[in-house]
């Protein structure tokens, strides 16, 4: 599979499965600053956040996971929202911690499996419920985040992460965690795998709730060879 840089301007083609291709990928992808927050999705052209089998596993391929791994890299942690750990089966990432977030507490369904190779994961939640997510996930550092009637704020997120020297996050969604922090305006880059698929099942890519219109810039256009688009934009407001 090839992958190519068309915007700004056009790059060399990248061959996915070449041993230079996550040096390659690096160098399109590489953050300059430490306090950063991307949002790293994929959707179909339709702006489903879910393909037919209503998880995210039919609108990506072997080059969008290579770039999905080339984020991963370069963070230095991975938030997720508990409902997309459940749906889309997580595992723990190789490269950065996960954190996850939870208002319940409720983490039945995972599966996270602990490696001696990997990072111990983090469970971000209420205080009311830390007792209910440690019994879930024994094995992850719970931290107890501020909260407003079991709400926690997409500032408070950030700022437990932060506090531990996690600085650089990627957030990879679901689509109400991935809105929240558009909305407090935390959100530096949005990188959006774009699969050419129209229709099938409807998970707006942002939730069903409306958010204010944020402006973006195109910073970076490639494409690979079953048309899969993949964008990096700057969030501009």
């Amino acid at each position: 599979m090839i992958v190519r840089r068309v915007f700004p301007e056009t790059g060399p083609a990248i061959e996915v499965e070449s041993t230079e291709a996550r040096e390659q990928l690096g160098e399109l992808y590489a953050l300059a600053g430490t306090d950063i927050l991307r949002i790293n999705l994929v959707a179909s052209v339709s702006g489903s956040a879910a393909g037919g089998d209503a998880t995210s596993e039919t609108l990506t391929n072997r080059a969008d996971r290579k770039i999905l791994g080339v984020i991963r890299r370069d963070s230095d942690v991975v938030l997720v929202g508990a409902a997309s750990v459940r749906a889309e089966g997580y595992q723990l990432p190789r490269t950065a911690p996960l954190a996850i977030v939870t208002s319940t507490g409720d983490l039945g369904g995972h599966r996270l499996t602990v490696h001696p190779d990997r990072f111990i994961p983090f469970v971000l939640c209420p205080a009311a419920v830390a007792e209910v997510a440690k019994t879930a996930l024994p094995s992850a550092e719970i931290v107890v985040v501020p909260d407003a009637a079991g709400r926690m704020s997409a500032v408070d997120i950030v700022s437990a992460l932060r506090l531990r020297g996690l600085r650089r996050i990627v957030c990879e969604g679901g689509p109400s965690l991935a809105a929240q922090m558009l909305e407090a305006g935390l959100v530096d880059e949005l990188c959006l795998s774009t699969s050419p698929i129209v229709g099938g099942v409807s998970l707006p890519l942002l939730g069903s709730s409306p958010i204010a219109a944020h402006r973006l810039e195109l910073a970076q256009l490639l494409v690979d060879d079953t048309s899969t688009l993949y964008a990096r934009w700057r969030v501009l407001d």
